[in-house]
């Protein structure tokens, strides 16, 4: 007799991005699949994203499932590849000093950073070199990223001696727990990771500062390094042509060289200097979103700097900010807690109540341009990127429930409008929703979130913006739609803002009398077209490198005399311009034309008109712009007719 052995293969339907739907053995992994459809693609791939999370490409796919293929060109392909990179430089690290203990090491925008306990040791940027060295002789073994699932035990066990990882291991549950090795170096991580180090051709370790243990300060100091990986050489060299670009537009440097704001540690850091210059700048952006929002119907509103404890409880700021707040205000005679205002909102909120409304009353539009404050470490600050006070372009609607999506269209026509005033024409708009399934950090009902996710993606749709959908980036009380910029050296920067809001006017208790004459809830919009006006202004001076187009330029035009024979003839000018709303001053200087005239290249005003003997005799002005040079000898009423073509 003879026996038959029936070996049953089990296949899964794997999906893909454009619709294709292939079969393949179960427990195939990504890397097999990618050489199915190409070797040269299988080459580029360095992660999968497996329906919907990123997976190592060498793990077994166990059933159906969507499948996308990562490169480094993609996102989540970066962020594998820099987290990869982190655990190379701890690698590397930890030969280098054998006593380091290890902390976390995350991907970021650009990079990838280590924190470490050196103990009493320390590293600067002249130890780089010896590091990169190393990094990149440990790239060169290939070894590959072994991913291993290990129980609690055996988990603390392992890092009994690092106090850092032994407090993350007890928030994690068996199942959870997984380890990665590559060569001589195994790390507490969740992955995923590239195949092996020989991916990593170029390294460049950035920067390295101070940080605290979890963000606290009352917790131990570590040692932060900074560093970015590249596939080539090549890619390394155009990664620091970028950086001396970056460093040419750095608006910390541009905006102590032009005059505009300055910092001081007796003020206190993070809290910015507005100098006339920079002052002027503000006021003309400030001026030019004021009167656009006064033809849109907006009520300008002014609110204090502070607020008692109980208006921040009931909006939940309390909840959320209280912890980056600053120490509270206490007023002894009265026993009363009052705080620094993280956000303009509930201010807001209690001018609303002071009025009755009717639903003929709605939209009702209060614009401000209102100061928060709220705590960010010192290593977390970055020039007007980062500050511990800033003034937002700060506006909430309240209207009824059938007006939200049009005056959320409306919103975003503002926001149009300012971007194309700005020459911001590259950017996407990203709806920023709640996280898929932990919903305990959110306020409000499951049926309002859901009114107002619907609401931002048919108002964006139906403008015809191109999205991106982001989950876990909701503000705790609603949605948002964020438009993202991308400057001229291309880095991506989040600037306006447009949330939904349901649950602050129920917070609040806000009403309005319905045509049913029944009592109804207002919905709320917040919007902030620049977002921060610090952040924005940042923007602005990166984007032109200082060199502001004229309606917004703090000087617009420099009078230059030849001599002081010639001031009188110079200062009728500037009276003529100043008649005109221009921004106009003389260099008075007893310097010679030829440095007068660097001088205010180097400052960078657009116009400068320079007078002597024969313009005063002519009644002219010999005009220089900018960047340009010299544009002839022109009455001065040609010159306000090109300055005006200019601004229109």
């Amino acid at each position: 007799m003879y026996s038959r052995q029936f070996f049953c293969i089990f296949m899964m339907n794997i999906s893909f991005p454009d619709g294709n739907v292939r079969q393949y053995e179960a427990g195939t992994s990504a890397l097999d699949i990618a050489k199915s459809i190409s070797n040269s693609l299988a080459k580029k791939v360095i992660a999968a994203k497996v329906n919907g999370s990123v997976w190592d490409i060498n793990r077994a796919i166990p059933t159906d499932s969507t499948l996308q293929l990562l490169t480094y060109d993609d996102a989540e392909g970066k962020e594998t590849f820099w987290h990869s990179s982190a655990h190379l430089m701890a690698e590397a690290l930890q030969q280098l000093y054998p006593d380091v203990k290890f902390t976390i090491g995350p991907p970021i925008e650009n990079g990838f950073y280590y924190d470490v306990d050196l103990g009493s040791r320390s590293v600067s940027t002249d130890d780089f070199p010896v590091i990169e060295k190393k990094m990149l002789e440990l790239a060169k073994q290939n070894n590959p990223f072994v991913r291993r699932e290990v129980s609690k035990a055996e988990a603390a066990a392992v890092y009994a001696n690092n106090p850092y990882k032994t407090e993350l291991i007890d928030n994690l549950q068996d199942g959870d727990i997984t380890f990665y090795t590559q060569g001589a170096f195994t790390d507490l991580c969740r992955g995923p990771h590239i195949p092996h180090t020989g991916y990593i051709k170029a390294v460049k370790l950035r920067n390295v500062s101070a940080a605290y243990w979890r963000g606290d300060e009352k917790n131990p100091r570590l040692t932060r390094i900074y560093g970015i990986t590249f596939g080539s050489q090549t890619e390394l060299d155009e990664y620091n042509k970028f950086l001396e670009e970056a460093e040419r537009r750095n608006h910390k440097r541009l905006g102590t060289a032009l005059g505009l704001f300055a910092f001081s540690d007796r003020v206190g850091q993070g809290l910015p200097l507005w100098l006339p210059k920079g002052t002027v700048l503000r006021d003309v952006l400030q001026d030019f979103l004021k009167k656009e929002q006064v033809k849109s119907g907006y009520k300008m509103v002014v609110t204090p700097h502070i607020g008692k404890k109980d208006l921040y409880v009931t909006s939940g700021h309390f909840a959320k900010y209280g912890k980056d707040s600053f120490q509270p205000i206490h007023t002894p005679k009265e026993d009363e807690l009052y705080f620094l205002k993280p956000m303009n909102c509930p201010h807001h909120c209690e001018i609303y109540q002071q009025f009755p409304f009717s639903y003929r009353d709605l939209p009702l539009r209060l614009a401000e341009f209102g100061t928060v404050y709220r705590y960010e470490q010192s290593g977390e600050l970055n020039g007007l990127l980062r500050v511990r006070g800033f003034t937002q372009d700060d506006a909430h609607i309240f209207c009824t429930p059938d007006q939200v999506k049009d005056e959320f269209k409306n919103v975003i026509d503002l926001v149009l409008l300012v971007f194309g005033k700005m020459g911001f024409t590259d950017f996407t708009a990203q709806v920023s929703l709640r996280h898929q399934t932990e919903r305990a950090k959110y306020i409000g009902t499951e049926e309002n979130w859901e009114k107002a996710e619907k609401a931002i993606i048919e108002a964006a749709n139906e403008k015809g913006l191109p999205i991106t959908i982001e989950y876990d980036e909701a503000a705790f009380y609603g949605p948002k739609l964020d438009f993202m910029v991308r400057d001229a050296i291309g880095r991506s920067w989040q600037l306006g803002t447009i949330q939904v809001d349901y649950n602050l006017p129920e917070r609040f208790d806000l009403e309005y009398m319905g045509s049913d004459n029944v009592k109804h809830r207002p919905v709320m919009i917040h919007r902030a077209p620049f977002g921060s006006i610090e952040r924005f202004i940042a923007m602005v001076i990166e984007n032109t490198a200082g060199n502001f187009p004229l309606w917004l330029a703090p000087e617009q035009v420099v009078v230059l005399p030849i001599s002081d024979k010639f001031n009188d003839y110079a200062d009728s000018i500037v009276q003529q311009l100043k008649a005109k709303d221009i921004r106009v001053h003389t260099d008075y200087r007893s310097e010679k034309i030829g440095r007068k005239i660097r001088d205010a290249e180097v400052g960078k005003i657009p116009y400068m008109l320079i007078v002597g003997e024969k313009e005063a005799e002519n009644q002219t002005v010999a005009a220089r712009r900018h960047g340009q040079g010299d544009k002839g000898s022109i009455s001065l009423a040609d010159f306000l007719q090109l300055f005006e073509a200019e601004i229109a």
